[in-house]
Protein backbone atom coordinates (compact mmCIF):
# COMPACT_ATOMS: atom_id res chain seq x y z
CA UNK A 1 0.00 0.00 0.00
CA UNK A 2 1.01 3.59 -0.85
CA UNK A 3 2.20 5.40 2.30
CA UNK A 4 -1.13 8.08 3.58
CA UNK A 5 0.97 11.28 3.58
CA UNK A 6 -2.41 12.93 5.00
CA UNK A 7 -0.80 13.13 8.50
CA UNK A 8 -3.09 15.78 9.79
CA UNK A 9 -6.21 16.28 6.86
CA UNK A 10 -7.42 12.21 7.41
CA UNK A 11 -9.31 13.83 10.55
CA UNK A 12 -11.96 14.75 8.66
CA UNK A 13 -11.04 13.27 4.68
CA UNK A 14 -12.79 9.75 6.18
CA UNK A 15 -15.46 8.91 8.66
CA UNK A 16 -19.10 9.38 8.08
CA UNK A 17 -19.84 11.99 10.86
CA UNK A 18 -17.29 14.33 9.01
CA UNK A 19 -19.01 14.57 5.93
CA UNK A 20 -20.26 17.83 6.70
CA UNK A 21 -16.26 19.09 7.06
CA UNK A 22 -16.33 17.77 3.60
CA UNK A 23 -18.93 19.30 1.98
CA UNK A 24 -17.83 22.16 3.15
CA UNK A 25 -14.87 21.68 0.87
CA UNK A 26 -16.34 20.53 -2.03
CA UNK A 27 -17.93 23.64 -2.99
CA UNK A 28 -13.98 25.28 -2.84
CA UNK A 29 -13.45 22.73 -5.49
CA UNK A 30 -12.56 19.36 -3.75
CA UNK A 31 -13.45 16.04 -4.94
CA UNK A 32 -13.49 12.78 -3.68
CA UNK A 33 -9.71 11.45 -5.07
CA UNK A 34 -8.72 15.10 -3.37
CA UNK A 35 -9.62 14.04 -0.12
CA UNK A 36 -7.45 11.23 -0.81
CA UNK A 37 -4.43 13.35 -1.11
CA UNK A 38 -2.59 15.50 1.55
CA UNK A 39 -3.70 18.79 2.37
CA UNK A 40 -0.45 21.16 1.10
CA UNK A 41 -1.66 25.05 1.83
CA UNK A 42 -0.04 27.99 -0.02
CA UNK A 43 0.12 30.92 2.39
CA UNK A 44 0.56 33.69 -0.23
CA UNK A 45 1.29 37.29 1.46
CA UNK A 46 -0.12 38.68 -1.92
CA UNK A 47 -0.63 42.66 -1.23
CA UNK A 48 -1.51 45.61 -3.53
CA UNK A 49 0.34 47.98 -1.08
CA UNK A 50 3.62 47.33 -2.28
CA UNK A 51 5.80 46.29 -4.85
CA UNK A 52 6.96 44.15 -2.92
CA UNK A 53 4.20 41.61 -2.76
CA UNK A 54 2.29 42.80 -5.70
CA UNK A 55 3.10 39.73 -8.19
CA UNK A 56 3.20 36.94 -5.48
CA UNK A 57 -0.76 35.95 -6.33
CA UNK A 58 0.67 34.94 -9.45
CA UNK A 59 3.41 32.87 -8.06
CA UNK A 60 1.25 31.37 -5.32
CA UNK A 61 -0.48 30.08 -8.22
CA UNK A 62 2.48 28.23 -9.53
CA UNK A 63 3.23 27.16 -6.02
CA UNK A 64 -0.49 25.34 -6.12
CA UNK A 65 -0.24 24.17 -9.82
CA UNK A 66 3.27 22.63 -8.54
CA UNK A 67 2.34 20.72 -5.68
CA UNK A 68 -1.32 19.35 -7.67
CA UNK A 69 1.02 18.34 -10.07
CA UNK A 70 3.35 16.21 -7.43
CA UNK A 71 -0.03 14.67 -5.97
CA UNK A 72 -1.56 17.08 -3.33
CA UNK A 73 -4.24 18.74 -2.61
CA UNK A 74 -3.28 22.63 -2.42
CA UNK A 75 -5.60 25.49 -1.59
CA UNK A 76 -4.23 29.27 -1.54
CA UNK A 77 -4.46 31.51 1.57
CA UNK A 78 -3.32 35.24 2.33
CA UNK A 79 -1.80 37.04 5.08
CA UNK A 80 -1.00 40.88 5.41
CA UNK A 81 2.12 42.65 5.03
CA UNK A 82 3.41 46.43 5.54
CA UNK A 83 6.19 48.44 3.37
CA UNK A 84 8.57 49.55 5.28
CA UNK A 85 10.25 51.26 2.43
CA UNK A 86 6.36 53.27 2.17
CA UNK A 87 5.66 53.90 6.05
CA UNK A 88 9.55 54.88 6.85
CA UNK A 89 9.40 58.20 8.38
CA UNK A 90 6.11 58.12 9.27
CA UNK A 91 4.31 56.98 11.87
CA UNK A 92 3.45 53.47 9.84
CA UNK A 93 6.74 52.27 11.19
CA UNK A 94 5.42 51.52 14.29
CA UNK A 95 3.24 49.21 12.97
CA UNK A 96 5.88 47.14 11.27
CA UNK A 97 7.70 45.10 13.53
CA UNK A 98 4.37 44.48 14.96
CA UNK A 99 2.87 42.68 11.80
CA UNK A 100 6.32 40.17 11.48
CA UNK A 101 4.42 38.31 14.60
CA UNK A 102 0.65 38.86 13.09
CA UNK A 103 1.81 37.23 10.01
CA UNK A 104 3.32 34.27 11.30
CA UNK A 105 0.02 34.06 14.08
CA UNK A 106 -2.20 34.50 11.18
CA UNK A 107 -0.04 31.36 8.86
CA UNK A 108 -0.01 29.24 12.16
CA UNK A 109 -3.62 29.67 12.59
CA UNK A 110 -5.13 28.94 9.38
CA UNK A 111 -2.38 25.74 9.02
CA UNK A 112 -3.54 24.74 12.32
CA UNK A 113 -7.74 25.38 12.07
CA UNK A 114 -7.33 23.34 8.58
CA UNK A 115 -5.36 20.92 9.47
CA UNK A 116 -3.16 21.24 6.77
CA UNK A 117 -0.51 18.37 6.05
CA UNK A 118 2.03 20.81 4.73
CA UNK A 119 2.87 24.55 3.35
CA UNK A 120 4.38 26.45 0.80
CA UNK A 121 4.75 30.32 2.13
CA UNK A 122 5.97 32.94 -0.28
CA UNK A 123 7.07 36.34 0.86
CA UNK A 124 8.53 39.32 -0.44
CA UNK A 125 9.16 42.08 1.83
CA UNK A 126 10.86 42.64 5.06
CA UNK A 127 8.74 41.66 7.82
CA UNK A 128 6.63 38.96 6.24
CA UNK A 129 10.02 36.93 5.52
CA UNK A 130 10.83 36.21 8.83
CA UNK A 131 6.84 35.92 10.04
CA UNK A 132 6.52 32.83 7.17
CA UNK A 133 9.76 31.94 8.74
CA UNK A 134 8.50 31.69 12.32
CA UNK A 135 5.11 30.26 11.34
CA UNK A 136 7.04 27.60 9.69
CA UNK A 137 9.60 27.10 12.62
CA UNK A 138 6.54 26.69 15.45
CA UNK A 139 3.88 24.84 13.51
CA UNK A 140 6.99 22.13 12.27
CA UNK A 141 4.98 20.66 9.37
CA UNK A 142 6.83 19.95 5.70
CA UNK A 143 7.16 23.04 4.60
CA UNK A 144 8.83 25.34 1.92
CA UNK A 145 9.68 28.85 1.71
CA UNK A 146 10.28 30.83 -1.76
CA UNK A 147 11.37 34.25 -1.81
CA UNK A 148 9.26 36.71 -4.23
CA UNK A 149 12.18 37.95 -5.31
CA UNK A 150 13.94 41.55 -5.99
CA UNK A 151 12.93 44.01 -8.64
CA UNK A 152 14.41 44.88 -11.53
CA UNK A 153 16.22 48.04 -11.99
CA UNK A 154 14.98 51.25 -13.47
CA UNK A 155 16.62 52.76 -16.08
CA UNK A 156 17.20 56.66 -16.40
CA UNK A 157 19.51 58.87 -19.22
CA UNK A 158 20.39 55.31 -19.86
CA UNK A 159 21.87 54.32 -16.89
CA UNK A 160 20.31 51.53 -14.37
CA UNK A 161 18.87 52.77 -11.15
CA UNK A 162 17.25 51.73 -8.19
CA UNK A 163 15.76 52.43 -4.70
CA UNK A 164 19.69 53.37 -3.55
CA UNK A 165 19.17 56.14 -6.22
CA UNK A 166 16.50 57.39 -4.67
CA UNK A 167 17.38 57.77 -1.22
CA UNK A 168 20.72 59.20 -2.41
CA UNK A 169 18.49 61.71 -4.83
CA UNK A 170 16.90 63.06 -1.72
CA UNK A 171 20.45 64.05 -0.18
CA UNK A 172 21.35 65.24 -3.63
CA UNK A 173 18.57 67.77 -3.30
CA UNK A 174 19.14 68.93 0.04
CA UNK A 175 22.80 69.32 -0.75
CA UNK A 176 21.54 71.88 -3.53
CA UNK A 177 23.59 69.26 -6.05
CA UNK A 178 20.03 67.84 -7.59
CA UNK A 179 17.21 70.13 -8.31
CA UNK A 180 13.37 69.23 -8.30
CA UNK A 181 12.79 68.20 -11.51
CA UNK A 182 15.86 65.85 -11.76
CA UNK A 183 14.75 64.65 -8.12
CA UNK A 184 11.26 63.81 -9.70
CA UNK A 185 12.82 61.99 -12.49
CA UNK A 186 14.62 59.45 -10.44
CA UNK A 187 11.18 58.78 -8.18
CA UNK A 188 9.45 57.67 -11.58
CA UNK A 189 11.92 55.66 -12.84
CA UNK A 190 14.02 53.73 -9.45
CA UNK A 191 11.13 51.00 -9.33
CA UNK A 192 10.09 50.08 -12.51
CA UNK A 193 7.97 46.87 -11.72
CA UNK A 194 7.07 43.80 -9.16
CA UNK A 195 9.78 42.58 -6.35
CA UNK A 196 11.61 43.60 -3.30
CA UNK A 197 13.83 46.57 -3.09
CA UNK A 198 16.80 46.23 -5.22
CA UNK A 199 19.71 46.19 -2.46
CA UNK A 200 21.22 44.28 0.15
CA UNK A 201 18.07 45.46 2.42
CA UNK A 202 16.22 43.02 4.98
CA UNK A 203 14.10 41.27 2.19
CA UNK A 204 17.35 40.41 0.38
CA UNK A 205 19.43 39.70 3.27
CA UNK A 206 16.85 37.54 4.83
CA UNK A 207 16.17 35.51 1.36
CA UNK A 208 19.86 34.74 1.17
CA UNK A 209 20.05 33.76 4.80
CA UNK A 210 16.87 31.35 4.74
CA UNK A 211 18.31 29.85 1.50
CA UNK A 212 21.76 29.22 3.74
CA UNK A 213 19.09 28.09 6.65
CA UNK A 214 18.05 25.11 3.96
CA UNK A 215 14.46 26.33 3.96
CA UNK A 216 14.23 27.41 0.26
CA UNK A 217 15.25 25.58 -3.19
CA UNK A 218 18.59 26.33 -4.23
CA UNK A 219 18.91 29.45 -6.27
CA UNK A 220 15.83 31.25 -5.10
CA UNK A 221 17.26 34.17 -3.21
CA UNK A 222 18.87 34.80 -6.46
CA UNK A 223 15.70 34.65 -8.69
CA UNK A 224 14.40 38.07 -9.40
CA UNK A 225 10.79 38.50 -9.20
CA UNK A 226 9.67 39.03 -13.02
CA UNK A 227 11.89 36.29 -14.39
CA UNK A 228 10.90 32.40 -15.56
CA UNK A 229 13.39 31.57 -13.18
CA UNK A 230 11.53 32.69 -9.97
CA UNK A 231 8.16 31.07 -12.02
CA UNK A 232 9.47 28.05 -11.83
CA UNK A 233 11.33 28.19 -8.58
CA UNK A 234 7.54 28.55 -7.18
CA UNK A 235 6.14 25.66 -8.93
CA UNK A 236 9.27 23.15 -7.27
CA UNK A 237 8.65 24.75 -4.31
CA UNK A 238 5.37 22.99 -4.63
CA UNK A 239 6.39 20.44 -5.80
CA UNK A 240 9.23 20.24 -2.57
CA UNK A 241 6.68 19.78 0.07
CA UNK A 242 5.04 16.73 -1.61
CA UNK A 243 8.74 15.25 -1.20
CA UNK A 244 9.39 16.21 2.42
CA UNK A 245 5.71 14.51 3.57
CA UNK A 246 6.96 11.47 1.59
CA UNK A 247 10.16 11.40 3.34
CA UNK A 248 9.37 12.88 6.34
CA UNK A 249 11.58 15.55 6.26
CA UNK A 250 10.09 18.59 9.12
CA UNK A 251 11.86 21.99 9.33
CA UNK A 252 13.05 21.62 12.69
CA UNK A 253 15.37 18.79 11.50
CA UNK A 254 16.55 21.74 8.72
CA UNK A 255 16.80 24.15 11.33
CA UNK A 256 19.42 23.42 13.34
CA UNK A 257 22.52 25.69 15.38
CA UNK A 258 24.90 24.81 12.62
CA UNK A 259 21.96 25.83 9.65
CA UNK A 260 21.61 29.15 11.83
CA UNK A 261 25.60 29.77 12.02
CA UNK A 262 25.68 29.09 7.65
CA UNK A 263 22.87 31.79 7.57
CA UNK A 264 24.92 33.81 9.69
CA UNK A 265 27.89 33.19 7.98
CA UNK A 266 26.38 34.17 4.78
CA UNK A 267 24.85 37.64 5.85
CA UNK A 268 28.50 38.29 7.19
CA UNK A 269 29.86 37.86 4.28
CA UNK A 270 27.34 39.94 1.69
CA UNK A 271 27.50 42.89 3.90
CA UNK A 272 23.85 42.47 4.92
CA UNK A 273 21.28 43.90 6.85
CA UNK A 274 21.79 44.32 10.65
CA UNK A 275 18.02 43.64 10.94
CA UNK A 276 18.77 39.64 10.27
CA UNK A 277 20.29 39.69 14.37
CA UNK A 278 16.50 40.63 14.94
CA UNK A 279 15.06 38.11 12.60
CA UNK A 280 17.06 35.15 13.05
CA UNK A 281 16.71 34.63 16.33
CA UNK A 282 13.42 35.30 16.23
CA UNK A 283 12.88 32.69 14.04
CA UNK A 284 15.79 30.62 16.25
CA UNK A 285 13.46 30.92 19.11
CA UNK A 286 9.98 29.58 17.81
CA UNK A 287 12.46 26.46 16.37
CA UNK A 288 13.29 25.83 20.01
CA UNK A 289 17.57 26.87 18.96
CA UNK A 290 19.78 28.86 21.03
CA UNK A 291 20.85 31.05 19.30
CA UNK A 292 22.29 34.53 20.76
CA UNK A 293 24.04 38.03 20.26
CA UNK A 294 27.28 35.92 21.35
CA UNK A 295 26.97 33.48 18.02
CA UNK A 296 26.54 36.74 16.02
CA UNK A 297 30.01 38.44 17.61
CA UNK A 298 31.76 34.87 17.52
CA UNK A 299 31.04 34.07 13.60
CA UNK A 300 31.81 37.95 12.81
CA UNK A 301 35.41 37.45 14.32
CA UNK A 302 36.39 34.56 11.62
CA UNK A 303 35.26 36.38 8.51
CA UNK A 304 34.22 39.39 6.84
CA UNK A 305 32.20 40.94 3.87
CA UNK A 306 33.90 39.54 0.36
CA UNK A 307 30.87 40.96 -1.21
CA UNK A 308 29.39 44.60 -1.54
CA UNK A 309 26.30 44.26 -3.13
CA UNK A 310 23.46 47.06 -4.46
CA UNK A 311 20.83 45.28 -6.57
CA UNK A 312 20.56 41.78 -8.42
CA UNK A 313 23.91 42.74 -10.29
CA UNK A 314 26.21 41.65 -7.83
CA UNK A 315 29.35 44.15 -7.73
CA UNK A 316 32.11 42.10 -5.43
CA UNK A 317 35.39 43.02 -4.39
CA UNK A 318 37.89 40.83 -2.96
CA UNK A 319 37.60 40.60 1.26
CA UNK A 320 39.85 40.13 3.84
CA UNK A 321 40.03 36.92 6.29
Amino acid sequence: MPKDLRIRSKVFSESETKMPNRAMLRAVGFSDEDFKKPMIGIASTWSEVTPCNIHIDELARQAKQGARDAGGAPMIFNTITVSDGISMGTDGMRYSLPSRDLIADSIETVVGGESLDGFVAIGGCDKNMPGCMMAIARINLPAVFVYGGTIKPGKLKGEDIDIVSAFEGVGQYNSGTLNKDGLHKIECHACPGSGSCGGMYTANTMASAIEALGMSLPGSSSNPAETPEKQKDCFEAGQAVYKLLEKDIYPRDILTKEAFENAITVVMALGGSTNAILHLMAIAHSAEVDLSLDDFNRLQKKGAAYCRLKTERQICHAGSA
